[in-house]
């Protein structure tokens, strides 16, 4: 199976905004595949480095697990980064801007559900 997630919530709530990687987390340790696409503030988990200081309170940090997995794509919405004044030279190499086409595209695959957070 396959889970596109829509994630928006950033550095202002790191609890809410760590729930995206904690599904995706396990939905690749059951053998699954994911696209997380980051929109609103939550772009910023995707600046190089950011992601690391975004600690959630009860469930663990899970955005280094999910980035660096083979079968995760993490997208960055870049209309969202771009008001926020990020560029792609300022994102972890391990994402990539995109935009709704793509999301359509991730959430269109066979045998996919769609999540929002």
């Amino acid at each position: 199976m396959h889970f596109a997630i829509a994630s928006t919530l950033g550095p202002v709530d790191p609890t809410r905004a760590a729930l995206p990687f904690v599904f995706a987390a396990s939905a690749l340790q059951a053998g699954d595949s994911v696209t997380i696409m980051l929109f609103h503030d939550a772009v910023h988990f995707a600046t190089e480095g950011t992601a690391a200081k975004i600690v959630p309170f009860g469930p663990p940090q899970r955005f280094e697990e999910v980035v660096s997995h083979a079968k995760a794509a993490v997208l960055v919405c870049q209309p969202c980064a771009q008001v926020r004044h990020l560029s792609e030279a300022m994102l972890d190499k391990r994402t990539r801007m995109a935009g709704m086409n793509e999301f359509h595209a991730a959430a269109s695959r066979e045998n996919t559900r769609t999540l929002c957070f």
